[in-house]
C-alpha cells in the first residue's frame, strides 16, 4: 500500500516567523504534523514539512507526496538538489545553494523512500493542501506572537 503525504509551509516577512503542516494518509489512517520557527523562510518551511513527514514513516514506503511548492518539486524533479550536493552545495551560477542543511536531510529521505512528487496550485481549493495551509498558518501565527 502507498502512503499519501500532503505538505505546505507558510512564512510572514520571509525571513520571519514561519510554520509548516503535513498530512499523512495510509489507508484509513491519518496523521497531522506541524511546527514552526521564529525566524525562517517560506522555502525552509516547505522543505521542513517534507522532511518531517517523510521522517515520520517507520520503514521504507512508496509515497505520493503532494505539495504546492515549486521550489521543492523543481529542485527534486529537475535534479537541481542532487547537483548542488554533488558540487559541494554550489549552484551552476557559482552561488551557494540555499538550505543545504535541509536538502541533505531531504535527499537522504528520498533515498530511503520511493517518492513520487505531485505539484498542486496553492490556495486553489485542494482539500488537503488547504488543510496543510491551515496547520502551517496556525504555527506561523503562534511563532509571530512569541
Amino acid at each position: 500500500m502507498t502512503v499519501e503525504i500532503f505538505t505546505d509551509g507558510a512564512c510572514s516577512g520571509n525571513p520571519g516567523p514561519g510554520g509548516y503542516g503535513a498530512v499523512l494518509r495510509y489507508g484509513e489512517h491519518e496523521k497531522e504534523i506541524s511546527g514552526g520557527e521564529a525566524e525562517t523562510t517560506n522555502n525552509r518551511m516547505e522543505l521542513t514539512a517534507v522532511i518531517e513527514a517523510l521522517s515520520a514513516l517507520k520503514r521504507p514506503c512508496d509515497v505520493i507526496l503532494t505539495t504546492d511548492s515549486k521550489y521543492v518539486c523543481d529542485s527534486i524533479q529537475k535534479g537541481w538538489a542532487r547537483s548542488w550536493q554533488k558540487n559541494g552545495w554550489i549552484k551552476s551560477d557559482k552561488k551557494p545553494a540555499l538550505n543545504a542543511d535541509l536538502w541533505e536531510k531531504c535527499l537522504a529521505l528520498l533515498d530511503t523512500h520511493n517518492v513520487t512528487l505531485k505539484w498542486v496550485k496553492g490556495h486553489a481549493g485542494h482539500p488537503e493542501n488547504e488543510r496543510c495551509d491551515r496547520l502551517a498558518v496556525a504555527q506561523r501565527d503562534y511563532y509571530a506572537q512569541k
